[in-house]
C-alpha cells in the first residue's frame, strides 16, 4: 500500500503522535520510513552589521542542534519498534514546500504530520504548514491531531 512514508516533525507534543503513527504504520507495512524537519533561515530586517555573522552563527548552530536532538529522538522510537528509518534536516524559508518537494525527490507515497488545530485568528495570523502540505502535496496525507 504504501512502501515510503515521509514524517514531519517538530518536536513539538502533536508531532511526537504523528511520528509515533508513522512508525506504526511502517511497522505493519514493512514500508522505508523517514523522519524530516525544516528549520527556517536566519533573518534580521534591522540591527547593527558588526553582530550579524556571531548572530547568524550562533542561530545556526542552535537550530541545527534542536533539529539533530528532534531527529535523534524520533530515530530512536523507530529503532525500539524495530524499523529502520533515515532522517532529514532540512533548512528552507518555506517548509510546506521543504517536506512536498523531499516527498517527490525521495519517491514517498505518504507525508505524516501533526496538525495543532489553530482556528480563527491565530490560524490567519500565524498561518499551518500542514494546510499548506495538503493543498500542494500530489500524494495522500494523513494528518494527526
Amino acid at each position: 500500500m504504501f512502501s515510503h512514508i515521509l514524517v514531519a516533525t517538530d518536536g513539538t507534543a502533536l508531532a511526537h503522535e504523528a511520528e509515533r503513527r508513522g512508525i506504526e504504520l511502517a511497522a505493519k507495512l514493512g514500508s522505508k520510513l523517514t523522519f524530516i524537519t525544516v528549520r527556517m533561515p536566519f533573518y534580521v530586517y534591522t540591527l547593527e552589521a558588526s553582530g550579524l555573522a556571531e548572530m547568524s552563527g550562533q542561530y545556526d548552530e542552535q537550530s541545527k542542534a534542536s533539529a539533530q536532538a528532534i531527529l535523534k529522538r524520533a530515530g530512536e522510537a523507530a529503532a525500539e519498534a524495530n524499523v529502520a528509518c533515515s532522517a532529514l534536516d532540512v533548512e528552507d524559508e518555506y517548509p510546506y514546500l521543504a517536506i512536498n518537494n523531499t516527498a517527490t525527490k525521495l519517491g514517498c507515497d505518504l507525508i505524516v504530520m501533526a496538525s495543532h488545530g489553530r482556528r480563527g485568528v491565530a490560524a490567519l495570523l500565524l498561518g499551518s504548514e500542514t494546510v499548506k502540505v495538503l493543498t500542494h502535496a500530489t500524494i495522500p496525507v494523513l494528518v494527526c491531531k
